[in-house]
């Protein structure tokens, strides 16, 4: 027999204790669930706008890189976009939600309209154009990948908090108020009973 549901005062003084921290870490995880969700729900919104974002700016650069090509001609366009560098300012760090470990990614700023990698006598302002047309939808796109990171994580972390509320909500504490109820019964039952011995004794003392 486990020790703990043994009808004394003692046990049931721990099974009290232990019902009030269960009841306290359900409600920490409800509320924690909570502000997570929350949180998620704005990133959402934020990936929508982002996205929307992206679609007109990638619609505005390939005009742009239409444009270009039309006038530098496609092979001279190629060969110019050779000479852009490979982004290396990407940084990734993270922030911490209710424990929850949150990427931050982000773009070193290294684009200058005012300093193009190819001679500008070679181009047209409407290559410049395309190019900072594709520069932003690029950030904008490392935008994107932050917030959805973020939310996938933030995602599989409110499935996590659900479960750990669900098994405190569903079992822990139902196990403790059975506990409980279970062992202040027994030490009712013992009272009326040492009521009862005792009303008896009394009686006997009286008659004798």
């Amino acid at each position: 027999m486990n020790p703990n549901k043994v009808p004394t005062k003692g046990n049931l003084m721990k099974a009290k204790n232990s019902y009030a921290l269960a009841k306290q870490g359900y409600e920490l995880m409800d509320r924690k669930r909570n502000i997570l969700i929350r949180e998620l729900t704005q990133l959402i919104e934020e990936a929508k706008s982002i996205q929307t974002e992206i679609d007109r700016t990638f619609s505005e650069a390939y005009d742009k890189l239409k444009k270009a090509n039309l006038q530098l001609g496609v092979a001279n366009v190629r060969t110019l976009a050779l000479s852009v560098p490979e982004e290396t300012g990407v940084r990734v760090k993270t922030r911490s939600i209710m424990g929850a470990e949150i990427p931050l990614v982000s773009l070193q700023e290294s684009f200058s309209p005012y300093k193009p990698p190819y001679a500008l006598y070679r181009t047209r302002p409407s290559l410049d154009e395309a190019r900072a047309a594709f520069e932003k939808v690029k950030a904008l796109i490392i935008r994107l990948s932050s917030v959805e990171i973020s939310a996938y994580q933030l995602a599989s972390n409110i499935q996590k908090t659900q479960k750990r509320a669900n098994a405190l909500k569903n079992i822990t504490l139902p196990q403790y108020e059975h506990l409980i109820s279970d062992i202040s019964n027994a030490l009712e039952e013992k009272e009326r009973e040492e009521f009862t011995r005792l009303k008896v004794l009394k009686s006997w003392q009286e008659e004798g």
